[in-house]
């Protein structure tokens, strides 16, 4: 029997989702919010003030759209400069910061946002040192770290670079021992965790790997891989762990939440997403994790979907 790495893309989904059927009894709720206004995939989602900021888009989207979940409704901020997708955006000191990603014609950039709530107004800052599209990104130790992506060539790269919000500077760390794109960057725990993804953008060559970044040493490690290969996913951190959620392949959409515990280096398995899709926001809030937008099949679909995980 071949290893999992080399099982044809239709298997390994197949595979995937008997196992999240058999486990969904591991844990967690679903319910449906407010749809968001527009419908959208290859998103970047973000929590900022306990709102949820949604910016970019596949098909050229530029509003930023503001999601109260205490009100269960939608908002509208100052529109974002110009089109962009496949971009990456964390929450900060009560700002939203908007970082790398494909302008529209596929171009990658080095661009640099911040968007202010309070002033409602987008300004730029010192550009990222190498542009990247679909690069991951979080916020560890007042710093803002820009993992992988695709650079020149549309070849994956390796980088890590990160942005010292205190000085404005950008300094050059320990590079992703596996270059990819379409995955996700998580801080938890003093580390980072760079989870899943895909080999110079493709989705039949999807990966579970899982490494972790000490900025002690600034070294990588590997940690337990994910049990579900997959790429254009999204997380979200809540309640000590790591909760991964959707993605892509040839043969569709994934519908897993899987979590990683990063204490114990093991993953679990929870309830299945209603509308499986990949490109993706995930986001943080009171307690629930609000999935938004992706694609429902693979490659350029969108929805509006707005589902809430409890876990």
């Amino acid at each position: 029997m071949p290893s999992l790495g080399v099982l044809p893309a239709v298997l390994l989904v197949a595979m995937s989702l008997l196992s999240t059927d058999a486990r969904a009894q591991d844990g967690g709720r679903w319910t449906t919010a407010a749809p968001m206004p527009s419908a959208r995939s290859e998103v970047a989602a973000a929590a900022v003030g306990g709102k949820i900021y949604v910016v970019g888009g596949y098909f050229g989207e530029t509003a930023l759209e503001i999601y109260d979940p205490a009100t269960d409704q939608w908002s509208r901020g100052a529109a974002f400069p110009h089109a962009l997708h496949h971009t990456a955006a964390v929450g900060f000191e009560g700002r939203l910061y908007v970082v790398g990603g494909y302008l529209r014609d596929g171009t990658p950039t080095a661009e640099f946002h911040e968007y202010d709530p309070a002033g409602d107004r987008w300004r730029a800052l010192a550009a990222l040192p190498t542009s990247r599209g679909s690069p991951a990104a979080a916020v560890l130790d007042g710093k803002l770290h820009v993992v992988g992506g695709v650079g020149a060539g549309g070849r994956n790269t390796p980088v890590h670079e990160a942005y010292d919000f205190a000085t404005g500077q950008w300094t050059t760390l320990a590079p992703v021992p596996t270059p990819r794109d379409h995955f996700a960057l998580a801080a938890i725990g003093g580390r980072l965790y760079a989870v899943g993804g895909r080999v110079d953008g493709g989705y039949a060559r999807n990966l579970a790997v899982n490494e972790a970044y000490d900025p002690a040493s600034d070294r990588w490690e590997q940690r337990q891989k994910m049990p579900t290969i997959r790429s254009g996913i999204a997380a979200a951190v809540l309640d000590g762990r790591i909760f991964v959620f959707g993605g892509e392949a040839p043969a569709g959409t994934f519908n897993q939440v899987e979590s990683y515990d990063p204490g114990s280096d093991r993953w679990q398995s929870h309830a299945a997403m209603p509308t499986a899709r990949h490109g993706l926001g995930a986001a943080a809030v009171g307690g629930r994790i609000y999935v938004i937008a992706g694609g429902p099949r693979p490659g350029g679909t969108a929805s509006a979907a707005n589902e809430v995980f409890a876990p």
